[in-house]
This record gives structure tokens, C-alpha cells and sequence, in this order.
């Protein structure tokens, strides 16, 4: 934690969606992924020491790359379209699965609340981070061991509307410079009873003195509107060993 889309033109006004079973949807094309992922393999990602005194300010402004998409449809408005399209209609149905049209048909803003997060390394068992609700949980917020394997692994719950776009971003910084940012793309997702379940690529922290110590870091989970579910700014530790459990 520290360092194939689809499009389906819709024949309206509304944003074109398109529904995946199990209620993952894939709306436009999701194009802000820095971290490729391939379907055989997971990437590694490592933070060398070398990016240890990166300086360079490469973030990209939010604002500035703010998709534009179409007018906003509820999810009954999504499921009504084509609705005397048997085939079509039938399809939907069976793509929404358990989905309640009536419970949030009405809902033009989707919700997200992450329910929980772990961080997973490799025969250690998983560190599960409390969630402060203003953001700021007490430092450090978790420790990691220099040169080990880890991934952040969290669930979600979405409700009132699909929510397209949603995306994790991270920034790490120590002693006042940036060492590292990094921004994933989740995907897209309709609502539903059950959790979404989401486990980043596994990430190698950095080994060595310049590598150990302090750092202060911010998380967002973002949707492509940029409206923010989730923001905690903390701060962990590269220590030596893992901290004692």
C-alpha cells in the first residue's frame, strides 16, 4: 500500500454501460491504468532505492483530465431502455442478477464505502488497517519489512447506482519529497447485497538505510466524476523486521 473495457452505445442520451454478470459493468473505455495488469500474470512492482530521490512532481491534475461523459441515467432508466427488446431485456435480467430496480432505480449517485483493508505478504498473516471516519488514523498506521512482498487487498460495497470508473490512487512521500505515486483502475460496478472484493498487484518494498524509516502517504478512491469516497492520509514505516505481532 505504499508505494478489456467494453463500450455498448446506448440508442439515448444516457451514458452507454454495459452489464457484466455477477453486476461488475464495464462502461467507456478505462484508460488512466498505470499499472497494466495481463490476464496470465500479476505485475511486480518494485520501488528501487534510485526512486528514493525522485523529485520530479508528475502527478496529473485531476480537474484537467476530467472525462466528460453523457447526461446521467438512474438504473431503472438503464434497465427500461429497449425494454421491448425481449432478447435484449431478458439479457439484462440475467446480468443484474439480484439487483433491486426498485430499491434504487430512482438513485442518479452512485455510493461506495470501502468496508475494510488488509495488507497481505506472503507467509505472514494479513494486516487488517482500521478505517478512522475522519481519515487520519494514528501513526504509524502500519509497519513493513524492507525488501518484502506485500499486497493491499480491500472490499467494497456499492449501492444506489452503477459507478463507473472507480480507481485507487496512492502517493508516498518522505522527508517532504515524493518517492512515489501510483493510481489503478477498479473498474466499473452496479449495486448490489454483496461485497466487491479487490486485490492489487503485489509490490516489493525497498531494502537498504536510505530505504528505512518514516513515510507520510495519502489514498483516494476516486470515480471518473473525481468525487471521492475515500481519503486517509497516514503515515507507516520500512523497518528491518516486521513488527511484533
Amino acid at each position: 500500500m505504499g508505494f478489456d473495457d467494453n463500450s455498448k452505445e446506448g440508442k439515448d442520451d444516457c451514458t452507454p454501460v454495459e452489464i457484466k454478470k455477477g453486476g461488475i459493468v464495464v462502461g467507456d473505455s478505462d484508460s488512466e491504468i498505470e499499472h497494466e495488469v495481463s490476464e496470465n500474470s500479476k505485475v511486480s512492482r518494485q520501488m528501487s532505492e534510485s526512486s528514493m530521490y525522485t523529485t520530479e512532481d508528475d502527478d496529473e491534475d485531476e480537474n484537467t483530465n476530467k472525462i466528460e461523459l453523457g447526461p446521467q441515467c438512474t438504473l431503472k432508466e438503464q434497465f427500461e431502455k429497449d425494454k421491448d427488446d425481449e432478447s435484449l431485456r431478458r439479457w439484462k435480467e440475467q446480468l443484474l442478477g439480484s439487483v433491486d430496480i426498485n430499491a434504487v432505480g430512482e438513485s442518479l449517485d452512485p455510493e461506495v464505502k470501502i468496508l475494510s483493508l488488509e495488507i497481505k505478504s506472503p507467509g505472514r498473516a494479513d494486516i487488517v488497517l482500521p478505517i478512522p471516519e475522519d481519515g487520519k488514523p494514528k501513526s504509524p498506521w502500519f509497519v513493513l519489512k524492507e525488501g518484502s512482498k506485500y499486497s493491499l487487498k480491500f472490499t467494497f460495497q456499492v449501492s444506489n447506482n452503477i459507478v463507473t470508473g472507480l480507481k485507487y490512487t496512492n502517493t508516498v512521500w518522505k522527508t517532504g519529497m515524493k518517492v512515489d505515486s501510483m493510481k489503478e483502475m477498479i473498474g466499473a460496478f452496479s449495486p448490489q447485497t454483496e461485497p466487491y472484493t479487490h486485490e492489487m498487484p503485489e509490490e516489493t518494498t525497498p531494502s537498504g538505510i536510505f530505504a528505512r524509516g518514516s513515510y507520510s502517504a495519502r489514498t483516494k478512491f476516486l470515480d471518473d466524476d473525481n468525487k471521492c469516497y475515500l481519503e486517509i492520509n497516514y503515515t507507516f514505516d520500512i523497518k528491518k523486521e516486521w513488527q511484533a505481532i
